[in-house]
């Protein structure tokens, strides 16, 4: 046992450091460990079922193109959560701040960042050059009279734009925050959103069609050998918790993209101050059901997009109830 940096390390700690100096970080071990579970878990269900089933074989090879796309389907669900477990959630405000100071960014010339505003001064642009400039804008998207301290993040000391939050995690303020996924040992936020909800719906998919072939298994060898039938139902019942688990997660995800929301900004409501103001059934970000879908599938990562906080008049016009006229017209898109 010796002492490195005030933090007592093993001898095999210090093995795998030297071996593998990637695996040195606890939460990287972590990580990676729920990553190789994942995978396993997928190559015991799908390897089951090529095991037992030989009408499964047989028709692989009557008909190659249907067992193809299930694999296909499988390794497309795979590559797709190891994309999103490895992407960025979104660049948190430190290292907007920090990139200020650090490094000129290939969007401008003189070293200055280029950040987009969102809401009710759509489409503007502004150059951010350093910390104070940051300051300022981010104060611009909050209503008048709020003060400095209540934006500021106290671990990172930062101003957060309206959306923002310090994951404890991941140990920065991620802009669109929506969780922290365990599962992908990374926070799910606005540049990986439209990853997740993507891997949801692939890992829907190939579940399901996985639950078919199961049960057509049974179906067709509930009398022969009792041990493998006992096998299959027990990985059946797994698989159905996991297929209503996913398919309710996927119709929430779709929900919160619908209306521009985020899982923080729905379930703490009424701890985030600067939505205490806005009626419940609002939603204060929401552009409409055609442009929100247009912004959550074509994340710009080259400019920093921001969404400033609605003014009174653009809270009442959203709170305003529908009419037959704003259904004709489309209101909601």
């Amino acid at each position: 046992m010796t002492t490195v940096g005030g933090v007592c390390r093993s001898f095999p700690d210090r093995a795998l450091a030297r071996c593998f100096p990637c695996l040195s970080d606890p939460a990287r071990r972590s990580s990676l460990g729920l990553k190789v579970t994942l995978v396993m878990l997928h190559l015991i269900f799908v390897g089951f079922l090529f095991l037992f089933d030989d009408d499964l074989i047989e028709k692989t090879k009557k008909e190659p193109w249907y067992i193809g796309i299930y694999l296909s389907l499988l390794f497309v669900t795979l590559v797709q959560y190891f994309i999103t477990s490895s992407s960025s959630p979104g660049c948190d405000t430190s290292e907007v701040v920090g990139g200020l100071k650090q490094r000129q960014l290939a969007s401008s010339r003189n070293g200055s960042l280029i950040v987009s505003v969102e809401g009710s001064q759509s489409g503007r642009n502004f150059q951010v050059s350093n910390s104070s400039s940051w300051t300022k804008l981010v104060m611009s998207m909050y209503p008048p009279g709020t003060s400095v301290r209540s934006c500021t993040c106290s671990y990172c000391n930062i101003e957060q734009p309206p959306r923002a939050k310090h994951c404890h995690d991941c140990d920065k303020c991620v802009l669109q925050f929506d969780h922290h996924c365990v599962w992908l040992g990374t926070c799910v936020g606005r540049d990986n959103h439209c990853k997740f909800w993507w891997y949801i719906c692939e890992e829907t998919a190939l579940c399901l069609w996985t639950g078919i072939l199961y049960i057509t298994f049974l179906k067709a060898n509930i009398s022969r050998a009792w041990w493998k039938d006992a096998i299959m139902i027990i990985l059946l019942v797994a698989l159905s918790i996991s297929i209503l688990f996913l398919l309710l997660l996927l119709l929430f995800h779709s929900y919160l993209v619908l209306t521009n929301q985020t899982t923080y900004e729905l379930v703490r409501r009424r701890r985030i101050p600067y939505l205490r103001r806005i009626p419940e059934r609002v939603f204060p970000f929401s552009k409409g059901v055609c442009r929100n879908l247009s912004d959550f599938c074509c994340v710009r990562s080259s400019i920093y997009s921001l969404e400033s906080l609605p003014s009174p008049e653009e809270v009442e016009e959203k709170s305003r109830p529908y009419t037959c006229f704003d259904v004709l017209t489309c209101r909601c898109c």
